[in-house]
This record gives C-alpha cells, structure tokens and sequence, in this order.
C-alpha cells in the first residue's frame, strides 16, 4: 500500500461577497496517497477548484485538517506557504501562463531562480525536462511561436522542472484540440506511472478524466463519490 500522501478531514471553506457569506466546501474529507493520480470533476460551482487551490496551499480553510506529507499546511503563515509551495507543489494551468517575453528555456528555468543551483545545473535540468516533454528543439522559440500543446508541454516541464510533490492541474487540456488534449494526458499519466508523480486534476472532461486512477465527484460543495477508473 502507498503511503498516505494528503490527508484531508472535515474541511470548511467559504468566501464573503459583500456582506453574505457563500459557503462553498461543507465537511470535505479525503486520502490521496503518495503516486495517485486523482480527477475532481464536478458542476461549475461545486468547490473543486477551491479544494485544488487549498490542498496547493494558495488558500486557507475556514475549518478542518490539511495535511500533506505529514505537514499541517493549514498553521502555515503566508511566508512559510510561499516556502512550501515552491518547494512542493508544481502548477499546470488552461492558459499556460507562460511568460510571452521569455523563451520555453527561460520559461523552465524561472522556478529554478529561486534554488542555490549553479547557472551549469539549471542549464542541464532545464534542458533534461524540456526533453523529457519532447521539445528539445524548441527551447529557443517564444510562446507565439509555439502550438497550443506545445505551450501546454512548457508549461508542463516548468511545473516538474524543480521535481515537486504535487502536480496540481486545472483543467490543463480546456484550452486544447484534441490531439494536443491526448497528448498532454498522455504525457501525464506517463509523469504519474514511470516517474511516480502524484496528480491531482481538475477537469469538466469525462474523457479526460479517464486517465486518472481516481475520480472524485463534488456537487454543491459535497463530496458524493469516489472511485477507481477502470
């Protein structure tokens, strides 16, 4: 049995607009176990993208327990959150969020900056990751320069490039064709079964989601299923 990576127990989170507040997770408790690969799908509304957000330590609950790695993220100040994300949590966007002035090298390399590797280092992990998404050939081209997947694939290799926990994705394949979509899927349960990476998803996409081991099912801020793929 895997050991226990994320453990999440009656998880509380709302938000205030105006002078109501909108409650949007109620009692969420979960167990994602380290080399997973989890799909969240559920209605727009339904509070996936809010526990993605919380689980990669860009939010904080209201109530409950949050701990990945044993750490409890939830007592965490903002500082020290900032510290554990780049450490910890590598993010895959719909839109990439690639710096346009930047290179698919430089884009790669921004995470790096912030670690004591050498100029030399940063260099042969950047160029190692852009080929492990095949794109070795591309390190030089602008993000206007590049297709929809292959900007996806950059992106991709940013968020592995400083080797992290957690892949944390949100709806990485809405913006894509559907070659470029199978692609990216693919190369993500290949990150997930040859390289043991845990993914947690967020998806409207059925098909998508198949690639996923799990899929967890939230409406109305509930969560009212959870089940292996086939």
């Amino acid at each position: 049995m895997p050991p226990l990576l994320v453990e999440i127990k009656h998880l509380v989170k709302s938000y205030t607009r105006g002078d109501q507040k909108v409650p949007v997770l109620h009692d969420i408790s979960l167990e994602i176990n380290r080399g997973d690969f989890i799909a969240l799908m559920g209605p727009s509304g339904s509070g996936k993208s809010t526990l993605l957000n919380l689980i990669a330590g860009i939010d904080k609950p209201d109530g409950g327990i949050l701990t990945v790695d044993g750490e409890d993220i939830t007592q965490l100040s903002e500082g020290e959150l900032a510290d554990w994300r780049a450490s910890n949590i590598g993010f895959i966007f719909q839109f990439y969020n690639l710096m346009p002035v930047l290179t698919a090298f430089e884009n790669v390399e921004l995470p790096l900056q912030l670690t004591n590797l050498s100029r030399a280092e940063r260099r042969q992990r950047v160029e190692m990751t852009l080929s492990l998404v095949g794109l070795a050939d591309r390190m030089e081209h602008y993000p206007n320069e590049l297709s929809g997947g292959q900007q996806q694939r950059v992106a991709i290799a940013r968020a592995i490039v400083t080797d992290p926990t957690i892949l944390v994705c949100d709806e990485p394949t809405g913006d894509l064709d559907k070659q470029s979509a199978s692609d990216v899927l693919g190369m993500l349960k290949r990150l997930n079964e040859e390289m043991g990476k845990t993914i947690i998803m967020v998806t409207h996409d059925a098909h998508a989601a198949e690639a996923a081991r799990r899929i967890v099912h939230l409406e109305k801020g509930e969560l009212i299923n959870d089940a292996a793929t086939a």
